[in-house]
This record gives C-alpha cells, sequence and structure tokens, in this order.
C-alpha cells in the first residue's frame, strides 16, 4: 500500500486565508454584489473545487471574513472591559478606536462593514450573525460601564446597559463616519466624546 501524504493542518488554513484575502480585495474593489464566486477563484489563483471545498458561497466568505476580525474586536474588548485597574470609560473608547484604525486602511475589514449591514436586511442567517456579533461586542462595553459606576466615575443610580450601549455606539459612529466622508481622525473624535463625557 503506498502512503498518501497528509496534507498538514498549517497547508490548510493557509489555502483558507489565501482565499478569504481574494474575496477581500474583491468585496473591496467591486463591492459585495458585483463579486461573483467566479472572481474571487480567479483572484485567489485556484481551481473551481479548492475554493468551494473551504467556501460553498459568497456568504461564507462574508461571514468567515467578519468572523475573523470580530474574534480579534472581542479579544481586544474583553481586555478593556476587564482591565485592572479600571480604564476610564474615555480611555476605553480610545483605545477601541485604535484598534478600529488598524481594520481601516486597505488591509482591513471594517470598509466591508457597511455591505454587510446591507445585506444583513434581507439574509436572515447573516442578520442572525450580525446581531450576534454586536451583542456580544456591546456587552463589553456594559461590563466597562459597570465597572466604572462601581469604581465611582458614574453616579450610583446609572445604568450599565444604557452607558455601555451608548458608549458603544460611539464605535460604529466613528468608523461609519471615516468610510462614508474620510473625517474625523480618532484625535478630533475622541475630543468631541471627552466633551459629551465629562
Amino acid at each position: 500500500m503506498w502512503d498518501v501524504p497528509r496534507v498538514s493542518e498549517q497547508h490548510l488554513a493557509a489555502r483558507r486565508q489565501q482565499i478569504l484575502d481574494a474575496a477581500r480585495r474583491c468585496f473591496v474593489r467591486d463591492g459585495f454584489h458585483h463579486t461573483s464566486m467566479q472572481d474571487v477563484i480567479r483572484e485567489a489563483g485556484l481551481s473551481v473545487g479548492a475554493v468551494y471545498r473551504y467556501f460553498p458561497s459568497k456568504n461564507d466568505l462574508i461571514t468567515a471574513i467578519a468572523q475573523a476580525v470580530v474574534g480579534t474586536a472581542d479579544a481586544t474588548f474583553a481586555e478593556l472591559s476587564a482591565a485592572d485597574p479600571p480604564l476610564p470609560l474615555t480611555g476605553v473608547l480610545e483605545r477601541a478606536l485604535t484598534f478600529v484604525d488598524t481594520q481601516l486602511g486597505p488591509d482591513g475589514v471594517l470598509p466591508l462593514a457597511l455591505q454587510v449591514w446591507s445585506e444583513a436586511q434581507r439574509d436572515p442567517v447573516l442578520a442572525e450573525f450580525v446581531a450576534a456579533t454586536y451583542t456580544r461586542l456591546r456587552a463589553h462595553f456594559v461590563a466597562a460601564a459597570r465597572r466604572a459606576r462601581d469604581a465611582g466615575e458614574l453616579p450610583p443610580d446609572a445604568d450599565p446597559e444604557a452607558v455601555g450601549a451608548a458608549l458603544f455606539g460611539l464605535v460604529p459612529g466613528y468608523f461609519t463616519q471615516r468610510i462614508l466622508t474620510g473625517s474625523p481622525d480618532r484625535a478630533t473624535y475622541l475630543t468631541g466624546a471627552r466633551a459629551l463625557l465629562r
């Protein structure tokens, strides 16, 4: 019997990432709706079977791209909400926006966020993923608000759910403005946020 060489997990992961990188470039360049699976296959330089083995549909691709950055954001925001000693709320926001800036450039995935939101309005599976994702990320800001209240930064009767939701809302507010208008920069935005959060 011939031994069939096994493909390493590292090789499989690299091939999967190659496809995701190609899809991201296509989506950023041509938009979600104008990109076909054939476009992604050409961009990746792989066979049809190789791409479909990992991603049976375009929605699988966009979900996987979103999951990759969400995992990083989840870990980053979790660290912010659990910092010891607790960060002031403006510090939480500043570090969150610093992370956002790493995902706004040509290699980032946030330019795809608006397309994902739009597609989620008509795709129930994607809508469920988006809702679960944003609920999970918002929970970190609620935790930070609860710690801020317990540390005396917020009044004792402050509602952490309400404060956390409002604070988290400043994050997509920032990157949506940056994507749509190119401004404001992080320093300007933080100056305004600090004035509001006094």
